[in-house]
């Protein structure tokens, strides 16, 4: 369903078995970047209506996301870690050339916004497949359907937007690109590296 060409190597859960103070921490920047983004496409982009709607109900998840991730940290008795830079991210962003129209930059985003919800819905089902502590993995679990639904939310938009033949070979060449940089991401306990 997610069309990633690279799954996660199963793997990765014993890594982030390993520290899972990191993981928490880097998911609850996650989901503040989430919010971030919505709160960005609705800026840049007023004018498509119904994305704004549905970007402000976005906002209003993410950050209620961000809550009950902090909360997760709270409950174990840590206290959140500083942000990081997500090398995924950065690499993923610099696949489309800049400029264009204002529909080819909006296409843009909402591809690349779609495929990092992608990323994180495999991720996250992973982690409620695999982890031992069986709590965190239902909290996984429950978030993975939310993520699921972003991805296709985003991916909906970027096809009403822009044409659905072009749109379609963007997210095919952005999702061979994605399986190059996974493959040289080192392994570490983060959402998307």
């Amino acid at each position: 369903m997610l069309g990633l060409k690279l799954p996660t190597d199963p793997r990765w859960v014993n890594i982030v078995e390993m520290n899972i103070e990191e993981i928490l921490t880097d998911h609850a920047y996650c989901e503040q970047k989430a919010t971030s983004t919505a709160i960005s496409l609705i800026v840049s982009f007023p004018e498509y209506t119904a994305l704004v709607q549905e970007m402000v109900s976005l906002v209003k998840e993410e950050i209620s996301h961000f809550k009950m991730v902090h909360d997760k940290i709270l409950e174990r008795g840590w206290v959140m870690g500083r942000d990081r830079k997500d090398n995924y991210v950065l690499q993923i962003v610099k696949f489309f050339p800049k400029g264009g129209s204002r529909t080819t930059q909006l296409v843009h985003r909402l591809l690349y916004a779609a495929l990092i919800e992608a990323r994180s819905c495999e991720r996250f089902r992973l982690l409620s497949e695999e982890l031992e502590d069986k709590t965190l993995a239902e909290f996984y679990r429950n978030l993975m359907v939310s993520e699921a639904n972003h991805y296709t939310m985003f991916l909906g938009f970027a096809r009403q937007y822009g044409e659905r033949k072009e749109v379609d070979q963007k997210w095919n060449d952005l999702l061979a690109f994605e399986a190059e940089v996974m493959k040289n991401l080192s392994k570490g306990e983060s959402i998307h590296g």
